[in-house]
């Protein structure tokens, strides 16, 4: 076990010292991803810098579908009732080892609900815990944060590929039909890795965390700049504009409406569950649990400070996207890897293939729409069942996550730390998990 921490508190050291912003990382990959266009895709550098410029306002929509996420999910978690909830939880973290292993239990529960919702909480939730439990190795703490983006996430209830061929009129219905969930996400096999990941890494990261000599405790300062949250004063001059602003009466008419649309959109079924019905609900009940308007324009100030890692980056990674998209790129190591492949090693070769192209284009359903025609039809001609590969791909979506700075661009925010001090713990992390998946793919399916 003191092997395992050191490992890790070596990969800590290196990363600290030589792996860049998370701007950085993003800008060097795009520079890679230049080099794969103009050798393995074999387009000229005018047609590289086209896809490059053309995708990069290709995201906006979904850009502002994230920024609202943590907005909408950091105003909630400002209402009284949700910071009581979560302070009780976090109650729970009676010694740092615990405390981590909490984190981490959480962190991967909830990303099989909601990626999203999992973003916003465990951000939040590092906050608390760390209050409760300044002993605690503030980098590990806030890497089992991130631990159900890289783990669960694609596996659970807003899994992005299952949920879409689950659905009757997606884009592949002619080549392979409506696949149900209970052949994906709720098969046995999905079901079973879940659990054991779930438990696996939990383990680890009580094993992982050092001795209190080596503990890399957070900053009291940092802690003290987390601050509280402090409702307005009522001003003491009763004017109209006053009496408005701190009477509930709005906050309550509103949230009610939007409660109300929200019921009537989910009375549809699980399927209408997808990103802008959870956003909408978000905010709604932030704006209902808040009070007041005075209470909620001071709350999202604080959510709106948050922001900067989404609107500067996400165009940055569209970009990559659209070197990827425009000089088919994606096609040609989707073709390598599918020469490689038999009947039982496919699904392992999707997992593998689906993590290396997250890595660059870290965007499940739209990276999905370019990749799942030729590997279904790859599945096809190898007598795969397309099951097997939405898992495989789902899985190794997920997988890259944990060392890729994109989706930890709100936690890292929220938690004032750099990506590149989590690393080391991530980085061992990835080399435990996804051996594991890997075998489960290869032996288990």
């Amino acid at each position: 076990m003191d092997l395992l921490v050191r490992i890790a508190d070596a990969l800590g050291r290196f990363s600290a010292r030589y792996v860049p912003s998370s701007f950085a990382i993003a800008v060097l990959l795009t520079f890679v991803t230049f080099a794969l266009g103009m050798t393995w895709g074999h387009a000229g550098p005018r047609q590289v810098l086209e896809g490059w410029g053309n995708g990069f306002w290709e995201l906006l929509t979904f850009s502002m579908q994230m920024a609202l996420v943590l907005f909408s999910g950091y105003l909630l978690a400002l209402t009284a009732p949700v910071r009581l909830m979560l302070e009780k939880v976090a109650s729970l973290a009676r010694t740092p080892r615990r405390a981590v292993m909490l984190m981490a239990l959480l962190s991967m529960a909830l990303a099989y609900v909601n990626w999203g919702l999992s973003l916003v909480a465990s951000a939040v939730m590092v906050r608390f815990i760390v209050r409760r439990q300044p002993e605690v190795d503030y980098r590990l703490l806030v890497a089992c944060a991130y631990f159900g983006l890289g783990a669960t996430w694609h596996s659970g209830l807003s899994a992005s590929a299952p949920l879409l061929v689950a659905t009757p009129g997606h884009f592949l219905e002619h080549q392979l039909g409506v696949l149900p969930i209970d052949t994906t996400l709720f098969s046995a096999f999905n079901l079973v890795l879940v659990a054991v990941v779930v438990i696996v890494l939990t383990v680890l990261a009580g094993v992982l965390h050092p001795r209190p000599e080596h503990t890399v405790r957070v900053d009291p300062a940092l802690v003290e700049s987390f601050g509280r949250f402090e409702p307005p004063p009522v001003p003491e001059e009763r004017t109209f504009a006053n009496l408005l602003d701190h009477s509930p009466v709005l906050n309550i008419a509103f949230g009610l409406c939007a409660l109300a649309f929200s019921a009537i959109a989910l009375a549809k079924g699980w399927q209408a569950l997808n990103i802008n019905t959870v956003n909408f609900l978000f905010l709604s009940l932030a704006i209902l649990l808040h009070g007041t308007p005075a209470r909620l324009l001071k709350a999202a100030e604080e959510a709106g400070s948050v922001l900067s890692g989404i609107v500067l980056q996400f165009p940055l990674y569209a970009g990559i996207y659209g070197v990827f998209k425009f000089t088919g790129l994606t096609e040609q190591i989707g073709q390598a890897f599918v020469s490689l492949g038999s009947a039982k090693t496919f699904p392992a070769i999707v997992y593998w293939y689906s993590g290396i192209v997250n890595y660059f284009v870290p965007s499940g359903g739209s990276k999905w729409a370019i990749e799942a025609p030729y590997l279904l039809q790859a599945a096809k001609t190898l007598g795969v069942a397309p099951n097997k590969v939405v898992l495989a791909y789902a899985w190794g979506d997920m997988a890259s996550d944990l060392i890729q700075p994109f989706w930890a661009l709100p936690l890292l925010a929220v938690a004032k730390i750099e990506f590149k001090h989590l690393l080391g713990y991530l980085f061992l992390a990835f080399l435990i998990y996804v051996p594991l998946v890997s075998a489960a793919f290869l032996w288990c399916l």
